[in-house]
């Protein structure tokens, strides 16, 4: 889709062709998501939902620059995001790195490269690095939506378990600020708090992992351990 900007005012306005694509979806009969693609042809930035007859006023289709450039551009992503993964489960944490990398240049902002490289320094225990990549990941809210939630539970324990203690902490209250209904996020809250040795910490997390969801098993054994043996 693109959006023609008009540039002046009153009498001396005049129309130019400064085009913006975006990359629109349909979420429902009378909703559209839109997207800005970056200069690689691929959606990066802030997503933004409109009605249907504000979508249909203000953006024009483009079905030529999608099938030539985006399409592309986009199958490339995903390829470079495929190799890294493929390389990180064969331990081959340089390559991963080096894959993930390439994604990124073609989308910094791209969430599963971002985890990707993010467990890539964790396993290697590069902590500067790291800390930046963190530093992205919460600056997307998208990181800690559902559609992520896989690769956040994924980073969210080789952070804890690579003793990223402080940086743990950071990415799970982030989340709860997101969504604070998530018993799972609580009780792994908890389980960092735990290895730190913050016993009360680790138990209110618990208790509010329970208050959510009172079937929680698990955490009903974590709880009684805590309190047995504080």
């Amino acid at each position: 889709m693109s959006l023609e900007a008009d540039v002046g005012t009153g009498g001396t306005a005049v129309r130019h062709d400064n085009v913006t694509y975006w990359y629109a979806r349909q979420l429902s009969p009378d909703q559209f998501e839109i997207q800005p693609l970056n200069a690689h042809h691929v959606p990066s930035g802030v997503r933004s939902v409109l009605g249907e007859l504000d979508f249909l006023r203000q953006y024009t289709p483009e079905p030529t620059y999608y099938r030539v450039h985006t399409v592309p551009a986009l199958e490339t992503l995903k390829r470079k995001i495929e190799m890294g993964q493929e390389a990180f489960v064969k331990g081959d944490l340089d390559e991963a790195e080096r894959q993930f990398l390439k994604a990124l240049m073609i989308d910094d902002k791209n969430i599963e490269a971002n985890y990707g490289l993010g467990e890539v320094y964790s396993e290697k225990k590069d902590f500067d690095k790291l800390r930046k990549v963190l530093d992205t990941l919460l600056g997307l809210d998208g990181a800690f939506s559902f559609e992520f939630r896989q690769k956040f539970n994924s980073f969210g324990i080789s952070l804890r378990k690579n003793g990223h203690y402080d940086e743990s902490i950071r990415y799970y209250e982030k989340s709860l600020e997101i969504v604070d209904t998530d018993e799972n996020v609580y009780f792994n809250l908890a389980r960092v708090y735990f290895e730190k040795g913050h016993n009360d910490h680790c138990v209110s997390n618990l208790e509010q992992a329970l208050k959510i969801n009172p079937a929680f098993v698990e955490a009903q054994k974590f709880l009684k351990y805590c309190q047995k043996h504080a």
